[in-house]
């Protein structure tokens, strides 16, 4: 498995007296490790443990299924060094209710700190997607669909974690997820933002249509609201997003559903050219900054997104149409967001509010009182806002 090729980027260690190199892949686009060592069933849990905290990538040659377990012991010795850091610092965590947004920044540097250790255990694959383990499954459809058939082509090396994300993905993608305002499942793809919390879903299913001529969907994902429109009766739906990954798990949903007919997708920041009546946009709801692609979905840095949707909506709104706004005021109980600060956002564009139609979210979370962010979570709505140009 020596590649003599110059690839970056790439993981080099020693073995058998001489440099070995591996290309590199990470679909969350983390860099590879600085140094890598190769390691098999004889190495201990807490020798493993400490390599990968202090940055070191273990490139298993062992059995795949024992590599499984070790992540395992890995991530318990993270979780368990967890809870005596937490121990140490109740003073920080002591009021999340009254503090959380530090609970919220806290939470997620605990995340990545747990996803950077525990991505050091690395696994080689041969041309295909085939894993040169003993007892190794098989994970071609699972990588082919996540990382495109042409990265089979050659040798590369992942982290076990990102193959178990993309297997569970894989997985998913077949299952589905049910929705009830479809009475149908949307199948999402690895990247693309699931429609797990059905609530906004219904909204859109809910409210009164100002016309059935028209609608664009802005970042369309999944496709589901596209669907929900075209279900509705909405003769001709134009879906845009900059993710190509998006727009091919949007076509297939929507082929599937039977109205891909009545379906335009298109490749674009936002806006499609021209005016509808109806211009439909559910932003990620976080004002935060994502630390992969995949979590483009779920934060909007400096509500980019936010943003560009309410002040280009007058300008792609046919006189007396309608913007849905889908948002949840989670960023606001979080302090990661003003609590006026989308209001003086949708009157700055120029535009008003016509109505607005609120949910509570039903998730388990929400009802969690373990979790960090439960004083934020319990007190969320999620709301459809009608949006009118201001006369």
């Amino acid at each position: 498995m020596t590649i003599s090729q110059d690839f970056a980027p790439h993981i080099a260690w020693q073995a058998d007296g001489a440099q070995q190199t591996l290309p590199w892949h990470s679909e969350a686009g983390n860099g590879p490790p600085k140094r890598v060592v190769e390691a098999d069933d004889q190495i201990p849990a807490d020798t493993a443990y400490k390599l990968a905290c202090e940055g070191t990538g273990l490139l298993w040659r062992g059995d795949f299924q024992n590599a499984r377990l070790l992540l395992q012991a890995l991530g318990r010795r993270v979780d368990r060094a967890r809870e005596r850091f937490e121990t140490k610092k109740k003073v920080a965590e002591k009021d999340a209710a009254a503090q959380p947004a530090q609970a919220f920044h806290h939470q997620r540097q605990m995340q990545a700190q747990r996803a950077r250790i525990l991505g050091m255990l690395l696994i080689p694959f041969d041309s295909g997607f085939s894993i040169p383990l003993r007892r190794a499954p098989d994970v071609h459809d699972a990588c082919a669909e996540a990382y495109g058939p042409q990265l089979g082509a050659q040798p590369f090396a992942a982290s076990l974690r990102e193959l178990q994300g993309l297997i569970g993905a894989h997985e998913w993608r077949k299952k589905g997820v049910e929705i009830a305002s479809l009475g149908a499942r949307i199948h999402p793809y690895y990247g693309v933002f699931s429609p797990v919390r059905g609530e906004y879903v219904e909204l859109v299913a809910q409210a009164p249509l100002p016309s059935t001529a028209l609608a664009f969907d802005i970042g369309v994902g999944s496709g589901v609201l596209s669907a929900v429109l075209a279900k509705r009766g909405v003769r001709k739906v134009v879906a845009t997003d900059m993710d190509e990954r998006a727009l091919a798990c949007a076509r297939e949903n929507l082929k599937s559903l039977g109205v891909l007919a009545q379906v335009e997708l298109h490749q674009a920041d936002l806006f499609p050219a021209g005016r509808a009546p109806l211009i439909v946009c559910n932003p990620p709801w976080l004002p935060a900054r994502p630390s992969s692609p995949i979590e483009h979905a779920v934060y909007d840095p400096d509500s980019r997104m936010l943003l560009g949707f309410l002040n280009g909506l007058a300008q792609h709104l046919e006189s007396g149409g309608e913007g849905w706004l889908i948002m949840s005021d989670f960023a606001e109980h979080l302090g990661l967001r003003a609590p006026g600060m989308l209001a003086e956002a949708i009157s700055a564009a120029g535009l008003e509010v016509a109505g607005r139609i609120d949910t509570k979210p039903r998730h388990g979370k929400a009802a969690d009182r373990d979790d960090p962010l439960y004083a934020a979570r319990s007190k969320e709505t999620t709301s459809l806002w009608r949006l009118k140009v201001r006369a």
